[in-house]
């Protein structure tokens, strides 16, 4: 099969289009023909092992996962002895190992039944990312209606995501992105927005119930500063421009250890995937209440471009790789 592998960690020119043996279906393993997969900035750390905590589980030396990708959608192909909830020739999405490939491996609990609403480009585009806008914004940050939400990064992947969910908790969203996705954020459900090349989010005075941060280039004082005093803040990564040991990431921990001690939440998110999360999504995208955002579909030869496009900020909600 083709399959974007690497042998290194390093920047996308590490990314080389190869033929490899399809992997093999082990007993819990349900193996999918991969109709599309997405990109997300997880597939960027870990194709460079930055910051240096992520290789402790994915290699010190060199990425123990040759061939990278997580989001997919496709068409079932084999299963394991012990898979009880899908067959060969049914629809699904959710998340696997190696997705930039042909084939991938994912195990049945973080797989659904494909939305039969969505192209499996769609969506490919849900799992990574709106799995980790659900469990900000329900799970985390438990937003309920008349709240008032901020989504910082609210054009990208997660934060397209988020502002819909928050929309259909009932609160009231305000989206903070650049000029050329404010058209889009309006469409997801948000009432306001703010230009971040314009103005601050303390600019109007106003303290937000939850801030849902995805672009993790703010200090904890300045995102408190624009928090309610009881209100919650809900962390989603940490993308730090540079050092290599934490990239950002340090925010989280400070969180970690500023929470206890004042009367905001300070919650740095651990995103969880499951195919009950999968099919609260789906459920959502059936009902008309979550659409997913696709930016740009890119050949699965042009993977390390796709990867270099979202890295750059460029991405209008999610892009993804078709084998």
């Amino acid at each position: 099969m083709k399959a974007i592998v690497q042998d290194r960690y390093g920047p996308a020119d590490v990314l080389e289009l190869r033929d490899i043996d399809p992997p093999r279906v082990g007993d819990d393993d349900v193996l999918v023909r991969v109709r599309a997969a997405g990109v997300d900035p997880g597939v960027w750390h870990l194709m460079t092992g930055l910051p240096y905590p992520v290789r402790l589980g994915y290699g010190l030396r060199r990425p123990r996962h040759r061939v990278p990708g997580m989001d997919l959608a496709g068409v079932v192909e084999a299963v394991g002895r012990r898979v009880t909830r899908f067959a060969p020739g049914d629809e699904v999405y959710g998340t696997g190992a190696g997705s930039y490939a042909e084939y991938a491996l994912a195990p049945q609990h973080k797989l659904a039944r494909k939305p039969a609403a969505l192209t499996f480009a769609e969506a490919a585009a849900i799992p990574v990312s709106g799995q980790t806008a659900l469990t900000a914004v329900r799970d985390a940050a438990t937003v309920r209606p008349d709240q008032r939400v901020l989504v910082i990064g609210a054009g990208g992947g997660v934060g397209s995501y988020a502002v819909q969910l928050a929309t259909a908790a009932g609160a009231h969203v305000t989206g903070v992105c650049g000029p050329s996705k404010s058209d889009l954020v309006t469409s997801l459900g948000a009432i306001d927005v703010i230009d971040h090349t314009r103005e601050d989010i303390t600019d109007r005075g106003v303290r937000y119930d939850v801030i849902v941060d995805t672009a993790g280039n703010r200090t904890l004082t300045h995102l408190r500063r624009a928090l309610t005093p009881t209100g919650t803040l809900v962390l989603v990564g940490g993308e730090a421009a540079t050092g290599k040991l934490l990239q950002g990431f340090d925010r989280q921990l400070r969180a970690l250890l500023l929470s206890p001690l004042v009367g905001q939440r300070l919650i740095p998110l651990v995103a969880k995937e499951s195919s009950e999360n999968l099919d609260a999504l789906t459920a959502l995208v059936d009902a008309g209440r979550l659409r997913p955002v696709l930016d740009r579909s890119w050949p699965l030869a042009e993977a390390a471009d796709a990867i270099r496009h979202l890295r750059g900020g460029h991405a209008r909600g999610k892009n993804v790789v078709l084998p």
